[in-house]
This record gives C-alpha cells, structure tokens and sequence, in this order.
C-alpha cells in the first residue's frame, strides 16, 4: 500500500539500494550478524542478504519483523533522520509535516509506499500512504500479518481487502477499515486505476 506516482517506478531499484544500506548499516551498529538478525527477527538469512544488497522488494510484515528484532522505529529503515528518541538533549516535536515528494519511498510489486512523518521521535503509529498496484491473490506468496492494528482509508479508487478467515470488505473512495492486522490479509486494486490510500499502524 503506498504512493506510485507516475512515472516513478523506475525509481524502485534505487529506493531498495537506500533501504538494504540502511539496514545494514543499523544492524552493524547493533554487532549483530545476519544469522543473528534472521534469528530474531525470523526473516530467512538468504533474504536479510537479498535486502540489504538492494536485490528483492520485501513486504511490510517483514520489515516490521527485522524493525522489532532491531529494536528501531520501522521509519529508521527508510529514512536516516528517524530517532526513536530525541538525541543530545533535544526538545521533542510538537508536530512534524510530510509531503508526498519529499517521503522515502518503497516500489514493490504490488504495493508501492510512501512513509509519513519519519522524524518524529518515538512514533506509536506508522502512517504511510500507498498505491494498491495488485490485482490478484495469486500475486501474492501468502497473506500478510504482522502484530498490531491497522487503519487505512481510500483516496481514490476501489480497494477489496481479503482476510486469511474467507472474509472480504469491499472500499470505496473516502471509505475506510479498521481491524486487526495480525489477521492474514491482502489488498487488491478493484477499479480501473490502482487505488490510493492512506494507511496507520500501531504495534501497540
């Protein structure tokens, strides 16, 4: 789920190069190695590499597995100015602003995201916006899940959320769902365009 501007895509390789530099460089300054961090997180070793050499696209359910075991803020894995914290003695922000152009971004094959509010220190939730570019269940390997509860709200086109339970809700433009995401679950794109929406998480 997140924002695939046009003719953007190609920008895809270069967004997974800045994500598997990021976390390496995270994981390093942690001392842990790769066997360690799949280990922990429960991501396969051979794909904590892939990642990290900017060679495959990942799902948000893994990132948020390799987040945990890290013990970072997930935005930390996109963007060099998260803090889980405020650093030297600095004031918290009240507020902080995103823009769709300046978010890190994350091209996948079937959704596509943009993270929101990176900088703001010790986030509860997760807000990023995405393009639904998935049409089938069959593109996926498997439903997602990952712990928490999760908001999303469509924008522009129709979006059809499937449930690992048999369920399906069908959303519209300006409808939007809450539920537990820890529940196996996919999006698809239901209209002609893909859809737009805005997505909030929370662990906790």
């Amino acid at each position: 789920m997140p924002v695939k501007p046009s003719g953007k895509r190609s920008a895809a390789p270069l967004d997974r190069a800045r994500m598997g530099e990021r976390l390496r460089e995270i994981r390093k300054g942690r001392r842990l190695t790769l066997k360690a961090l799949s280990e922990r997180s429960g991501v396969a070793l051979s794909t904590l590499s892939k990642i990290e050499l900017g060679q495959i696209s990942v799902s948000y359910e893994k990132f948020a597995a390799v987040a945990r075991a890290l013990e970072v803020d997930i935005a930390q894995l996109f963007d060099p100015r998260a803090q889980a914290a405020p650093v030297d003695g600095g004031k918290r922000p009240v507020v902080v602003r995103s823009t769709l152009d300046a978010a890190p971004g994350y091209d996948s094959q079937n959704y596509d995201y943009r993270m929101l509010a990176t900088d703001f220190p010790g986030k509860r939730m997760t807000p990023l916006h995405g393009t639904i570019v998935a049409r089938a269940l069959s593109q996926f390997p498997d439903f997602i899940r990952h712990a928490g509860q999760e908001f999303v709200m469509v924008l522009s086109g129709s979006v059809r959320i499937h449930f690992e339970t048999g369920e399906a809700i069908e959303l519209k433009r300006q409808e939007s769902a809450y539920f537990d995401s820890g529940v196996g679950h996919i999006y698809l794109s239901t209209g002609k365009a893909d859809a737009q929406v805005v997505v909030v998480m929370a662990e906790r």
